[in-house]
């Protein structure tokens, strides 16, 4: 049985899916930005995202960025790099990902797995429509520190504590940069030019750590 959302994202839930038959869409799809596949014990969700989405997440990962940038952290960005956890039966893609705390454990390398390797320290998560599973209790299960939330009007920073996430002020990954901060500067991504939206992102950044 399939269900399927339309527009602004399409979503298809496909139930009874074993873990060979995930690998091998995977695979076949190893070349691709799109479709994106989130895997949960038998449960698979493919996701193409829509211009909306990708904006967004675009938008989002430059906030990052130059955060980072100005704070003089060293970071690495592994976008919607593949995560799987086959002893647990979970696997994801995120929208995009950084190592942070983490970052000298990776550096090096353009393969990550989970069974040795540890998890993003944060995820971007662009939730335009809702997704058909659950994926912060799959994060939480691979140990993601750190989660952003976008769904289409604000962005929700959330930590891990225990086995939920709970929404905090401030981001731990990156200090200084709230929610609130991210989900303004996506506001005035609308009106303003590029140029000096980023010349007020970073005034901004280097104001907050002070």
């Amino acid at each position: 049985m399939a269900t399927v959302l339309t527009a602004p994202e399409q979503r298809v839930l496909l139930r009874n899916i074993d873990w060979q038959t995930y690998e091998g869409l995977l695979a076949a799809h190893c070349d691709s930005s799109a479709p994106r596949f989130t895997y949960d014990r038998g449960l698979l969700e493919i996701m193409s995202p829509a211009a909306e989405h990708e904006k967004a997440k675009d938008l989002v990962v430059l906030v990052v960025n130059v955060w980072a940038e100005e704070l003089g952290l060293d970071i690495a960005g592994f976008g919607s790099t593949t995560f799987q956890r086959k002893d647990l039966e979970r696997g994801f893609e995120p929208d995009a990902c950084f190592y942070v705390r983490s970052v000298e454990r990776v550096r090096a390398k353009t393969k990550l797995d989970l069974a040795v390797d540890p998890p993003p320290d944060l995820v971007i998560e662009i939730g335009i429509t809702s997704p058909s599973i659950d994926k912060l209790r799959l994060y939480a299960a691979v140990g993601v520190p750190e989660v952003w939330r976008y769904n289409g009007k604000r962005v929700a920073t959330l930590k891990l504590e225990g086995p939920d996430y709970i929404e905090r002020e401030e981001s731990e990954a990156l200090s200084g940069l709230s929610g609130a901060i991210v989900s303004r500067f996506l506001e005035e991504a609308i009106t303003l030019p590029r140029p000096e939206w980023l010349r007020q992102l970073r005034k901004e950044a280097v104001m907050s750590n002070k």
